[in-house]
């Protein structure tokens, strides 16, 4: 990438600028007084701290070059111009190499900045196998949230017959959240003899996993006259309170038709407002991908499509491996389900950034 990349330029000047806005907001008295709001705007400034660093040092050593040209050019002082012309392959080649670096980094500048996402994780095929492998993975992201020291928040939670979950939904919050677990939408497949089978025979069973940015109420407005709001007694197993109380929350955003339930609090408001929360993460996500489609682009330019009917890993547990399709490289299978998923997403992210680099 060659430093007058114009693309490039105007990218990083963006950025710096959204820092400068983030510095500016978090000296404002009113988010110093709001600690949600001031927990958030940190987490983005953290996120581009080191990047608009090099950014200006970049700046800087441009402004050198350029001084350095000026004076070979006009050549008013022979012995200065001689010197110049001596430091300046010295200074092009580091700028050179800070500016690689930058791109590097600048095309998941975004990604680190989110610090905040919804995931949810739907039993596939495969019966009361499925559920009890989905279970096993909402198991192996409450982990690694916790090796991450991430805020892992259960919104709603379906339990199996067998075990395991139908399906279930979580808010994910801290630094690094969207790089680290943006990767896992999509279809998960395991090959393993059931809990359920008798005879020992392998089976193959799927769930589902989907991973949408949490906007913050200033990115995304929902009237209120938008929503269709019905509240009604949950539904299913559970307690004194099921069917007997009006809890459950039901929305339908009418614009899109996208629907929310939320029954997993015997509260009424604490229900509504994490169906707020769900129906905010569901709608921006509809917009976000409408919005790249029509820029002929696949949604963050992250490796494969994403869309939930993809199968992106198989899980191995004869060869106690799992294989991420998008790699094509297998990975140890009890240290991924331990919740250390690191050298994986490592290697998604490299190869993410290799192909985000290719298209500026």
């Amino acid at each position: 990438m060659t430093v007058d990349s114009p693309n490039v330029i105007k990218k990083l000047d963006a950025l710096v600028d959204q820092f400068e806005q983030l510095e500016t907001q978090l000296a404002d008295p009113a988010v110093a007084s709001d600690p949600q709001r001031l927990k958030e705007l940190s987490i983005k400034r953290a996120a581009l701290a080191d990047l608009v660093d090099r950014c200006r040092r970049y700046r800087l050593l441009q402004r050198q070059i350029d001084e350095h040209r000026q004076i070979i050019r006009e050549r008013q002082d022979r012995e200065l111009a001689d010197l110049a012309a001596q430091e300046l392959p010295a200074l092009e080649a580091q700028a050179q190499g800070l500016f690689d670096e930058i791109c590097s980094e600048l095309v998941t500048a975004e990604d680190r900045s989110v610090g905040s996402v919804i995931l949810e994780l739907r039993a596939g095929t495969g019966g009361a196998e499925a559920a009890l492998w989905a279970g096993d993975l909402f198991t192996m992201y409450q982990r690694y949230a916790a090796r991450r020291g991430w805020t892992f928040t259960v919104l709603d939670y379906a339990p199996g017959e067998q075990g395991g979950v139908r399906h279930a939904i979580a808010s994910v919050e801290g630094p690094g959240v969207w790089q680290g677990l943006g990767y896992e939408g999509g279809v998960h497949s395991v090959k393993r003899v059931p809990a359920t089978e008798a005879q020992g025979r392998v089976h193959t069973s799927t769930a589902t996993v989907a991973v949408m940015p949490e906007p913050e109420e200033v990115q995304i407005h929902i009237p209120e006259s938008d929503v269709q709001l019905h509240v009604t007694t949950a539904q299913g197993p559970g307690g004194q309170n099921v069917n007997k109380v009006a809890t459950a929350v039901h929305m339908v955003h009418l614009p899109t038709g996208i629907e929310v339930r939320m029954q997993e609090s015997k509260s009424q408001a604490q229900n509504r407002a994490r169906a707020w929360q769900l129906l905010r993460a569901r709608v921006y996500d509809h917009y976000q991908r409408l919005k790249q489609a029509e820029r002929a682009q696949v949604r963050a330019k992250m490796i494969g499509s994403a869309e939930r009917s993809e199968r992106i890993r198989t899980y191995r547990y004869k060869e106690n491996i799992l294989v991420d399709h998008r790699l094509g490289r297998s990975f140890n299978l009890s240290t991924a389900l331990g919740g250390d998923l690191d050298e994986l997403v490592q290697a998604l992210i490299v190869q993410d950034r290799t192909q985000r680099l290719a298209a500026l």
